[in-house]
């Protein structure tokens, strides 16, 4: 077989599988808006807004708290991370001798590897207990914040680390040899460059922590309200599917898929976002 046939087959090959991609994306669209269908033709977008309580046999829909309770997480954790995660990448890359490289990228996959149910666990027997001693119940959106934090932490650091070293050397090495300063070609040369890379793994991440169901249901306390305060308890739209879905029935169960379909609304407005951003970024160079 010549080397131009294989490629011709390859290509086939890459071909199939984008559009197997491409096909279960649709899959999932078309599985959630058929099961959501039952609310959606028979009960009108304002309820999810303006009722008094989530009672879905009985009528009531009041979907707003969780929707908020899932943003209030999921920006929480990121506004956490984000910081942490890039600069502990930096320091790993530019400043930290070899040695403490070595053990800090043995530390930060340990930590990406970890499934997320034994964060949860951790949190409701540490981080619940201790936000208590302040203020009762623990079981509360700050608690759900610091688990969500600790849980894409990890990956948010691999991936900027891997971004930065994708920068290219030659424009580092003409900037160490004009004289300037570690901190200055890191802010004017790596960032500047790394930065389209660090959007679009800080947005996968954020999507990852709103989907977050396990961890964030143990610490959360799961109860549907929008929260005065970080110590108060809330539900996410994912508690809310894994805590009712083994029993729920009919319009119930058609609520339930519709929680799913605004998750995956949530997560391509994140992604349409991003898009913008890169597209307002790469105009402004």
């Amino acid at each position: 077989m010549s080397p131009l046939t294989r490629d011709r087959y390859l290509h086939y090959v890459l071909k199939f599988f984008a559009c197997v991609s491409i096909l279960s994306l649709f899959f999932i669209i078309f599985f959630l808006v058929t099961e959501s269908w039952a609310i959606i033709e028979s009960t009108p977008a304002s309820k999810y807004i303006l009722d008094d309580a989530w009672h879905p046999t009985d009528g009531e829909f009041f979907l707003l708290p969780m929707i908020v309770g899932s943003l209030f997480v999921m920006i929480g954790a990121m506004l956490l991370s984000i910081p942490v995660g890039i600069f502990t990448a930096v320091l790993w890359q530019f400043y930290a001798p070899a040695w403490f490289s070595s053990i800090l990228e043995r530390i930060v996959e340990v930590l990406s590897g970890i499934p997320s149910v034994v964060y949860g666990f951790w949190g409701i027997m540490i981080i619940v207990p201790l936000l208590a001693k302040f203020q009762a119940p623990g079981t509360s959106l700050l608690a759900g914040i610091i688990v969500l934090t600790l849980i894409v932490l990890p990956t948010i650091t691999l991936v900027a680390n891997s971004v930065f070293q994708q920068v290219n050397k030659l424009h580092i090495q003409n900037a160490i040899a004009l004289g300037l300063s570690r901190f200055t070609i890191i802010r004017h040369i790596i960032f500047p460059q790394a930065k389209r890379g660090l959007l679009t793994g800080v947005i996968l991440q954020a999507g990852r922590a709103i989907g977050e169901t396990l961890a964030v249901l143990m610490v959360c306390g799961n109860v549907v309200q929008i929260p005065g305060s970080v110590f108060e308890p809330v539900r996410t739209l994912t508690s809310n599917i894994a805590l009712e879905m083994a029993y729920a029935m009919d319009i119930h169960r058609s609520a339930l898929f519709l929680s799913g379909l605004v998750l995956m609304l949530v997560v391509f407005m994140l992604i349409l976002m991003t898009e913008r951003m890169k597209f307002t970024s790469d105009n402004s160079l």
